[in-house]
């Protein structure tokens, strides 16, 4: 039974919804962050880098000094009201648009004890140092403005409801630069609450599929802070996640020519030589690789996996090809690997490798939502970066605070 709480959500006035919410501040080029700050009061990332324009006695990253000051800026737009808390508690419906793909789900409360419970089942694993980053952040800021990303079974019901709330006109719609229209209702009525709440009572599970050391951070500030029963989440249908490759560059060391990394893979891979039109991998357990400006098409010759870890493509690599030629062993510790967004396209890894910050690029299938569950119902963990998961939510839009 997965329990979801209404809340009272500290959210931006409509006339400057557009001018509030943002990216996460870490995915800003450090020009246009600066360029942002400089001409947006309203921005968000005001709160999250409070000292933008203090020229001197600023506080160590991620200190509590530092999370002080963010607390105190986040009261400061609310005193100005540029932020105002909904009178009653109540869920949200959030539909965000990215061209031919669009994302519509319910922005709720999720009890803790789902988390702690395994109802919402994790694939990947958390760093010590992140969460405890976070769980501090929780303690002093206490509020979350980014909700994480959630999963479920799609419902009838549910799909129902929210056709009913297309019809009327929403409490923000606005349209960000990089594309993306955003609409969101508020959803007040106890009736069509009370709907939700039996839609996700009936459901035996759900999947996390982006934040998990935010929910981590949230069922740690739980075990010592009882009244923080919930954490912020976005709800979305399986049929509405989008989970795109997330492919490797690799600075390898070793003297190896393309020739002889193929030779060395070649009892585990047939390696054809492609097109970059073909190149693009159509199917699980097939890859590409890119080189001395040539793409290659490489097909795993066994297919037959029991374990629902080693049969994904990203685990693959690192056994079959990573570690035995590049002597690359940990991903998370290692260099000399990076990782390239799928939804960048293969010309991101050629033109990688053609500038000369790497010299060999792999590209992956997609893990599958089924495989995703797989492993995540076998309580087993992915390997880093092996998912890009859409839609990416702004922060800001709800904000989910406790006193």
């Amino acid at each position: 039974m997965v329990k979801i709480i209404p809340f009272q959500a500290v959210r931006p006035r409509r006339d400057l919804v557009h001018l509030v919410t943002s990216m996460p501040y870490y995915k800003y080029p450090k020009h246009i962050l600066e360029a942002l700050l400089d001409s947006n009061p309203y921005s968000f990332i005001h709160i999250i880098n409070p000292e933008f324009t203090e020229q001197q006695g600023k506080t160590m990253p991620n200190s509590t000094e530092r999370f002080e000051k963010v607390r105190a800026r986040y009261d400061e737009f609310k005193r100005s009201e540029y932020f105002l808390k909904e009178e009653k508690p109540c869920y949200y419906l959030y539909r965000q648009t990215n061209g031919a793909n669009v994302y519509c789900g319910v922005i709720a409360g999720v009890a803790i004890e789902n988390y702690v419970n395994g109802v919402v089942k994790i694939h990947e694993d958390t760093l010590s140092r992140r969460v405890e980053t976070f769980q501090k952040y929780l303690e002093i800021c206490k509020f979350n403005a980014e909700p994480v990303l959630i999963t479920h079974e799609d419902r009838k019901e549910l799909q129902d409801l929210k056709e009913q709330y297309y019809d009327v006109r929403p409490e923000y719609e606005h349209t960000t630069p990089n594309g993306v229209k955003h609409e969101l209702w508020v959803i007040s009525s106890q009736e069509d609450q009370g709907i939700l709440q039996v839609v996700f009572e009936g459901m035996r599970n759900v999947y996390l599929a982006d934040g998990h050391h935010r929910s981590e951070s949230s069922a740690q500030l739980h075990a010592v802070n009882k009244d923080v029963d919930s954490f912020m989440a976005y709800l979305i249908p399986e049929s509405d996640l989008k989970i795109y490759d997330y492919n490797r560059v690799v600075d390898y060391t070793q003297d190896l020519s393309i020739d002889e990394v193929l030779d060395r893979i070649s009892s585990n891979f047939d390696c054809v030589l492609v097109s970059e039109e073909g190149a693009a991998p159509s199917r699980i357990h097939e890859f590409a690789l890119y080189g001395d400006g040539q793409w290659y098409k490489l097909t795993l010759r066994n297919n037959s996996f029991d374990d629902p870890v080693r049969n994904l493509d990203s685990a693959i690599l690192s056994e079959l090809v990573l570690d035995p030629v590049f002597e690359i062993k940990d991903l998370r510790l290692d260099d000399r690997v990076r990782f390239v967004e799928g939804v960048r396209g293969l010309n991101a890894l050629s033109e990688d490798v053609d500038s000369g910050r790497s010299k060999i690029a792999f590209a992956l299938f997609p893990v599958t939502l089924d495989q995703m569950k797989a492993v995540a119902d076998a309580n087993k963990i992915m390997p880093p970066k092996s998912t890009w998961i859409e839609p990416k939510l702004r922060s800001g839009l709800t904000i989910y605070e406790w006193d």
